[in-house]
This record gives C-alpha cells, sequence and structure tokens, in this order.
C-alpha cells in the first residue's frame, strides 16, 4: 500500500518471489540459512511514501520474515519484521507489517487508520477455542494448567489468579480443552521435558536457540542427574558422607555403565527428538562443568561468616536484606521476636542498639512471617525441616556485615503461639557447628525466596501480563510499542516452559525446594504485597532501608553506604536507563495532554490493571497514567525489571546456588537440642550431620543442572544498549540518544570497573577474589567462539 498526499492509500500490483539467494551478510554463527528475493513493484506516477505492506504466504511451509527494504526514487523505506508467516491455507488471511516509522494514534496517516486498528483486533482473537501453532493472538487465562489430577489426587493444583484465595498475574491462553478431573483446570500435555506448549509464532525460541537450551538442560543432566537417578534406582546411599563427595559431582569422567543405564531406561521416557539428543550427548566429549566460584580456592568459603552477610548485599539474592527500626522485630500476627538485647549488644562494637538502629548499623533478612503460615503443612512432608527464620546483622566501621544472631520459629500448638530459637555466632566447639546448621536453614529459606519470588514471581510472572497488553492495545508502529520491543523478546516462550517443567505438579522446583507442592501457593501468597510502583529501583533502596532522600543527588537519593554492589552499579543503571527513557517519551509527547489523548496508551494502561494484573486492581497505588512523568516512571521500571533487576537474580545462581553447602534448597534435619540422638551424632561429627541435613544427592544434582542451565547465556540474546538491527527505527533523532545512551552505560562500566579494582570496597570481591559483574554493562557484540554472549546486562528475560 503507498500513501498519496491526498492522505488516500492505494494499492500496487500484486508482485511474486520467485528465487532467493543466500545472504552473504548472514551471522556465521547462526544455524539458520537467509534467503535474500529481490521483487519488483509497478508504481504509478504520483505514489507517496509507503505506508504498509501486505504480505501472503502461498507456500506449503512457514518461514521466518526478517525484513523488507523498498527502493523509490529517493529513498530506502525499511521495515523490521521479525515475524513468521505461516501458509494462507492455515492463517486464512494476509500479514500487514508497517514501516520503522513511529506515529502516535492521532499522529497516523488517515490511509493507515484502519489497518492500525484491523491489526490490533486481528491480535486479540475472540477468546474461544484452543490455539493452534501457527495463530498469532494474545490473550489472558489463569495458572490453571500446573495441576495433573488424572494421574493422581496428590498431583492436583489450585488454580491461581482469579480469586481472593489465590491472586496471581494473567499468563497468555492456550484454550486447551478443560481436565476431567477438574474442570476448572486445563489439560496439560504429556510428557517431562515438552517444549511445544503454545505461545504465538513471533514470541518463539529460534529454532538455534531452542536447540542450545535442550543441549544446556541434557548435558546439565547427563553430568548431574543420571548418575544419581541410578544411584536412587539400584537404592545406593541417598545422602552425601563428605565434602569430597560434592566435589566429585563436576568431575567430568564418562562412566559407560551410566550411559548404558540411561539408555536403556530412558528410550520409552522421551521423545524421538529427545531421545536422539541424548545419545548425542552421551558420545560427544564430556562437558565441563567448573566448580562453582564460591568453592572454586576454598570448599569451606561459604561457611565464613563475612562471606555470609556479603551475599545479602552482592550474591543472588541482594533485594530482600532491609534496615532494622524496631527491636525487637514484631511480625504481622503482633508476636514479637524472641531475640533478646543481651543475644546481641556485645557484638554491636560498643553501640547500643538503639543508637545502631539510629545510624541505619542494624539490618534483618525477614523469612518469618510469609512462611510461619505454610510451615505446619511443609514440615507434614518425610524428610523436610522448615522454619521461619530472622537474621539480625550490624554493618562494620568498613561497611561489612557481621550477623549477630538468627531466630528460628515453629508454630505452636495455640493460635499466634511460636516456638522460638534464637542462636548467636561462635567459631569452636558445639556451638560453632549448631551456628553452621542455623546459617543453612537460613540460606534453604532465602533460596526457596530466590526461586518462587525474587526470580519468578517479582520479573517473569507479573512482566508477562505486560507484554500480553503490548502486543493488543499498542500498535506496532506505536513509540512505547517500539521502544518495549527488544525487551520482551522471548520472555513468553520461557515462562511457558516453566509452567511445562519447572512450576508444574511433580516438576522440578517442587522436587528440590523444601516448600515442595505448596510452592505456586507460597508465590501466590506473596503476589499479595506486589506494588508495582514499589519495583523502581529507587523506591525499593528507599523501602528496604538502603538509600534517604537527597534532592541534590541523581534520582533524589543517596545510598546510606556506598559498599553496595547491587544498589551501587543498580543506580548507575537505573539513572542511564531512566534517561534515555526521558528522552524518548519526551520526544513524541510534549506534554502531558498529548499523553492523556492516546487512547491506546489508555487502554493499555487500563487492560494491564483491570485485566492483566485484575486481582490488584482496586488497590490504590496504581498510576493514573495521565502526566508524561507517570509514563516515563513506567517504561523504567519495566526495562529495569526485565533487564538489569533480573540480571543481578539469575546470572549468578551457578555461581552461588551451584554450590549446595552454600545455598541447599531444604534441610532435612532440625537444629538438634541437648539431650537427643541428633544432639550426639552432631557432637561425634559436626560435618558429617551437616552434609546429612541437606538434600539427598539426587534432589542436590537435580538443583544444581537447574541452576547451571538457568545461568547460560544464549546466541541470539541481545544486551542493553544493543538493538537486532542498526534500522530498528527511521528516526535520525531517536538514533542518536540512544547512541547517547549506549554512552552513559559504558560510563557506568567505567565506573563498575573502578568499583571492582577499590580495596575499600571489600563486599565486591568474595572469597574466591572474584569481582561483582552481576551488572556490568556490555555493549560492544562479546560472543565466545561458539557465538554466545559472554558478558553484559540480557535485554530481556529470555532464559
Amino acid at each position: 500500500m503507498l500513501i498519496l498526499g491526498t492522505g488516500k492509500g492505494k494499492l500496487t500490483h500484486k508482485a511474486v518471489l520467485q528465487k532467493g539467494s543466500i545472504d552473504e551478510e548472514t551471522d556465521s554463527s547462526s544455524c539458520a540459512k537467509v534467503l535474500r528475493y529481490e521483487v519488483e513493484f509497478k508504481v504509478e506516477p504520483g505514489f507517496g511514501a509507503p505506508g504498509a505492506i501486505s504480505v501472503k504466504n502461498e507456500h506449503k511451509h512457514e518461514f521466518f520474515l526478517l525484513n523488507i527494504s523498498l527502493q523509490g526514487y529517493n529513498n530506502i523505506v525499511h521495515f523490521e519484521c521479525n515475524s513468521w508467516l505461516y501458509p494462507f491455507h492455515l492463517t486464512k488471511q494476509d500479514r500487514v507489517f508497517f514501516p520503522n516509522t513511529c506515529y502516535l494514534p492521532s499522529q497516523t496517516p488517515p490511509a493507515l487508520v484502519e489497518l492500525r486498528k484491523d491489526e490490533l483486533v486481528r491480535l486479540r482473537g475472540n477468546g474461544t477455542g484452543e490455539r493452534r501453532k501457527w495463530e498469532q493472538i494474545y490473550d489472558y487465562d489463569y495458572y490453571n494448567d500446573l495441576g495433573i489430577p488424572e494421574t493422581s489426587l496428590e498431583y492436583g493444583r489450585p488454580v491461581l489468579g482469579g480469586t481472593q484465595s489465590f491472586p496471581y498475574p494473567r499468563r497468555l491462553r492456550t484454550g486447551r480443552p478443560s481436565n476431567n478431573y477438574d474442570t476448572r483446570s486445563e489439560r496439560r500435555l504429556h510428557g517431562w521435558f515438552n517444549t511445544d506448549i503454545y505461545v504465538p509464532p513471533d514470541e518463539r525460541y529460534s529454532q538455534q536457540k531452542l536447540s542450545e537450551f535442550t543441549t544446556n538442560a541434557v548435558r546439565a543432566a547427563v553430568h548431574f542427574v543420571m548418575p544419581e537417578a541410578r544411584a536412587v534406582f539400584n537404592q545406593e546411599t541417598s545422602h552425601f558422607e563428605s565434602f569430597d563427595q560434592i566435589h566429585r559431582l563436576f568431575v567430568g569422567n564418562k562412566n559407560q555403565s551410566v550411559d548404558e543405564w540411561m539408555l536403556k531406561h530412558l528410550n520409552h521416557e522421551l521423545s524421538d527428538d529427545l531421545f536422539k539428543k541424548l545419545k548425542q550427548v552421551i558420545t560427544e566429549k564430556p562437558a565441563k562443568f567448573p566448580l562453582p566460584r564460591i568453592a572454586a580456592g576454598n570448599q569451606f568459603a561459604c561457611m565464613d561468616d563475612d562471606e555470609f552477610g556479603r551475599q545479602m548485599l552482592a550474591g543472588t539474592n541482594p533485594t530482600v536484606i532491609s534496615s532494622l527500626q524496631n527491636f525487637p522485630p514484631e511480625g504481622s500476627n503482633g508476636v514479637k521476636s524472641s531475640i533478646k538485647q543481651s543475644d546481641i549488644e556485645h557484638s554491636l562494637d560498643g553501640l547500643t542498639i538503639t543508637e545502631a538502629m539510629n545510624q541505619w548499623r542494624l539490618f534483618k533478612l525477614d523469612h518469618h512471617d510469609y512462611l510461619m503460615p505454610f510451615l505446619t503443612r511443609i514440615n507434614r512432608d518425610e524428610g523436610v525441616c522448615a522454619y521461619a527464620s530472622r537474621t539480625l546483622l550490624f554493618l562494620r566501621d568498613d561497611c561489612t556485615l557481621k550477623p549477630v544472631a538468627i531466630e528460628l520459629s515453629l508454630p505452636g500448638s495455640l493460635y499466634h503461639e511460636e516456638i522460638s530459637r534464637v542462636l548467636r555466632p561462635a567459631h569452636e566447639g558445639t556451638e560453632a557447628a549448631l551456628w553452621q546448621l542455623a546459617k543453612a536453614h537460613v540460606a534453604a529459606a532465602d533460596s526457596v525466596y530466590h526461586h518462587l519470588v525474587s526470580h519468578w514471581l517479582h520479573t517473569h510472572a507479573v512482566v508477562e501480563p505486560f507484554i500480553i497488553a503490548t502486543r493488543r492495545k499498542l500498535s506496532a508502529m506505536h513509540p512505547i510499542h517500539r521502544l518495549l520491543e527488544p525487551h520482551f523478546k522471548d520472555t513468553m516462550q520461557v515462562n511457558a516452559l516453566a509452567r511445562s517443567m519447572l512450576l508444574n505438579a511433580g516438576g522440578i522446583l517442587e522436587k528440590i525446594l523444601f516448600t515442595g507442592d505448596i510452592s505456586m501457593e507460597l508465590s501466590s501468597s506473596l503476589y499479595r504485597s506486589w506494588r508495582f510502583d514499589e519495583q523502581s529501583l529507587p523506591a525499593d533502596l528507599i523501602k528496604r532501608g538502603f538509600a534517604r532522600y537527597n534532592p541534590n543527588q541523581p534520582e533524589n537519593i543517596e545510598l546510606l553506604f556506598q559498599d553496595y554492589p547491587y544498589g551501587a552499579d543498580g543506580l548507575d543503571i537505573w539513572i542511564a536507563i531512566k534517561n534515555w527513557v526521558i528522552e524518548y517519551c519526551s520526544y513524541f509527547y510534549e506534554d502531558d495532554a498529548s499523553l492523556r489523548s492516546d487512547n491506546e496508551i489508555a487502554e493499555w494502561w487500563s487492560e494491564i490493571r483491570y485485566v492483566g494484573h485484575g486481582d490488584k486492581c482496586n488497590e490504590t497505588w496504581w498510576y493514573e497514567m495521565k502526566t508524561v512523568s507517570e509514563l516515563i516512571e513506567t517504561i523504567t521500571t519495566l526495562i529495569w525489571t526485565v533487564s538489569a533487576h533480573h540480571a543481578a537474580i539469575s546470572l549468578g545462581q551457578y555461581d552461588y546456588a551451584g554450590y549446595p553447602p552454600n545455598r541447599p534448597t531444604a534441610c532435612r534435619k532440625p537444629i538438634p537440642y541437648e539431650g537427643t540422638m541428633e544432639f550426639a551424632e552432631l557432637l561425634i561429627d559436626p560435618d558429617k550431620y551437616f552434609l546429612s541435613m541437606l538434600p539427598e544427592k539426587f534432589e542436590t544434582a537435580l538443583g544444581i543442572a537447574v541452576v547451571d542451565v538457568l545461568s547460560r547465556r544464549l546466541s541470539d540474546e541481545m544486551s542493553l544498549g544493543q538493538q537486532p538491527s542498526l534500522k530498528w527505527i527511521a528516526d535520525g533523532r531517536i538514533l542518536r540518544m540512544f547512541s547517547s545512551f549506549e554512552d552513559d552505560l559504558e560510563e557506568v562500566k567505567q565506573r563498575i570497573q573502578v568499583r571492582n579494582r577499590d580495596p575499600k570496597l571489600k563486599n565486591r570481591r568474595g572469597k574466591d577474589d572474584s569481582p561483582y559483574e552481576l551488572l556490568y554493562p556490555e555493549t560492544s557484540v562479546v560472543r565466545s567462539s561458539d557465538g554466545i554472549p559472554r558478558s553484559g546486562i540480557p535485554n530481556s528475560i529470555s532464559i
């Protein structure tokens, strides 16, 4: 279609693609073959600039359309498509693409107004029927596909979302038939490693990326899980008896008997493609799985109290610790902590508790209130022992944290009664052994919170409704759609895989976390306290007591101490993102009135609030979305969440959670009391008791395999400050703004390098002396020989 100067549209004659040639400029790291086609359109004199192009696939197979460039008399008009086109006999409709020019709805050329509306209507579908693989349809549904009640009643799971009992963000609708055993639930696909769950074609992993993901998963399973699975099958010793046994998990020696066992027992359990991949991995040279950094230099480094405190600021879950402002801490049920003044005051370097709190030097890691209501059900399971915990820490003069007390609590027999025990640091004897056990229980609770809340809920799950609403309500030519596009890449695919393998009944997380079959209920419970306005980094830092208001500082806040790696690096990244978003949004919106007249933004925000996050729609904290500043804060928060925040809690998983003594996902035994048989066992061999408290070998190996896969970067991943195409937008001024954003990130990179070299900033280096680089930006393309990026903050939640 071409746009005349009169504002009316007119179609050219059809042009048919004939024979293509291989594109010599194709990235050599890609296994896909890219073909370039040239075709001529006959155009009558007087036509204006191309405003849209319609494409029909009359071939019998689908193909992926990268881009289209139209060479006119005076210029080139570029269409960045990046879309799967299925045969017309399946879709029954042509596809329409718009050039890389952005228009607010009110600025849309008249000839494109109806096309703009029609394309959005097509993407919304009609809300009925099962989605088929060629359909590009976006709609909402509850989390009603986690249970497998037809297998057994114990595999039934509640529907999450749509009720006061189980509030939750919405997911993408797949429309699969109802389960015969529970009509509220959707029928699940068969198979424990099923990658065929519906997502719209343009949201799927590329074939190369899916192959890499599958290969990584199979390699990790072959190395870590299968030897322990065979041991379980043969009824061999189920728990670790020495730290050397844990180390041997990472040694890559081939074992022919294990290989033969796998092929024999998995032949009929896996799909043909997956079994073929398994045989391929078995025959290749064993993959290398290095010791996680926390154990590489010293296997007992994780036992160190300073390292225990440092990881709360620079580990894989640095977003939970908060300032202590009331002593003793008090739970939401009104029950006060049993930690006494005498338990900690001798550890505060001469300060009183009041003085330490007034100087913002007392902190807490609180895993108490949210766990307490679930503990009775959790501890019902055999081989599981969990506590609600509070850990108090003191900030030394050198800004390192030392733990001063741990409180472990269980529900009492009476309502609101708690049975609590306080343990204090010790360096020798029985008290030191008990202290190490207490830290392990705290680490287990922190691991559960990290997997279910910090990682899954607060990034993956809460973002999905934003993606669905963006596809349904913002035209591809809307500037905000164009801005967010690279930050939503592959998220729906990875979320679908998570529902299929990680979060489901009997899935991986239920197997490795002490929360077991109530894991997603716990996640639902913590969704109640989620607020989008508190997801911005400045708001989060102020809420947790790590920063205070200062109008003389960027973003009007300053950190209370600089040696908080996540906070310091994160603020620099946040400011760079926000400056870019301010420039971008201010370019398209002259004032607040221009935003209020944008009907697409209004419908987008309304759908996010009332549908995507409908269980929280009546809460008063939602932005009204009436000012440009509210839009800027919203978009900055979204980009921060999917890029830097996700990187901080995801990329370090193998280095920290890959070593079970550092971050166990469950504990099998309680802290023993004097006079019991367990206490006698502890006295005889503290290390043996500690190891027997960790998860069994199979669950441990499975947990290591999971964090290995989830920590790996994949080949087509883009980093913050990168765009998949130099022609992503047809506006030179916007391109210059983005170049400035790249420059800002480069400056952040230089500042992080300086911080990491500063010996006074002790929290930036762990016991292995490796620097904090989870928020290290890299805008140049840094890839290894296999084409996989090795640094940078991923642009989106893609793994």
